[in-house]
């Protein structure tokens, strides 16, 4: 099979025909426009791909997803976020929880360089594109602080009622943890039953993550991104699912 080649405008083909090997790669070329991105997301796609390669799309055969209701909480990180939710509302509390308030910055965290991985896949081409998504208002980021310096992190894009997760850092131990534990209390609060975690790891999987064929998730795309939208200002995110809008 040819992989096609999304160049002068080419639309995506179906996700169902994608490679089996590599799993889910569905075509390269095009650009990484507004339009394109979420043309893919609304079609269950998504860009991944290194600097010395071409834009890459796919959409693997299994689906790494956590449903909201799924999210599992180990004891220690349970006794943590009790904490935190006991002294939000404090305005010297050390640890607080955001949105949308340093978006690049949280994604430049998520590009560096870590001990496990010596590249990274988020370009600066990626981190325009997204930005430029966030100022839309369909990228967000979730920021974990720790005595008023940026800990943790993720961000991903929402359309309509399915958010797609994309990448987390943590500069301390749990922090990034925290910043998905309070996003999906704020999905939860707004009806989003889904995250997408695109590919299958350890990581996810410990935190009730599973994989679901793509089929199945297709469906679920389909639906959820065909509904209304919600507010997702910037601000404080509270263990309530709401967010404080800063002053």
């Amino acid at each position: 099979m040819t992989l096609p080649c999304l160049d002068n405008g080419v639309p995506f083909p179906a996700a169902s025909q994608a490679l089996k090997e590599p799993d889910g790669l569905l075509a390269f070329g095009g650009d990484l426009s507004a339009c394109r991105l979420l043309q893919a997301y609304r079609l269950g796609i998504f860009p991944w791909y290194s600097a010395d390669q071409p834009l890459l799309w796919w959409s693997p055969s299994l689906r790494m997803v956590l449903r909201c209701d799924n999210l599992k909480i180990s004891q220690s990180l349970g006794k943590l976020l009790k904490r935190v939710a006991r002294h939000e509302y404090q305005p010297d509390s050390p640890l607080k929880v955001t949105t949308n308030t340093c978006f690049e910055t949280v994604m430049r965290a998520c590009a560096a360089p870590r001990d496990t991985h010596a590249g990274t896949w988020i370009t600066s081409e990626m981190i325009a594109a997204y930005t430029q998504l966030h100022r839309q208002g369909y990228a967000h980021s979730i920021e974990t602080w720790v005595d008023g310096r940026l800990a943790g992190g993720l961000y991903g894009v929402c359309i309509g009622r399915m958010f797609y997760g994309e990448s987390m850092f943590s500069y301390r131990s749990n922090a990034s943890k925290i910043a998905l534990a309070w996003l999906v209390r704020f999905l939860k609060a707004n009806q989003v039953p889904w995250i997408d975690c695109q590919q299958d790891t350890p990581h996810l999987a410990s935190m009730g993550a599973q994989s679901l064929p793509r089929a199945a998730f297709l469906r679920h795309v389909s639906e959820a991104v065909s509904q209304p939208g919600f507010n997702w200002p910037a601000g404080q995110l509270l263990a309530d699912g709401t967010i404080v809008a800063p002053v």
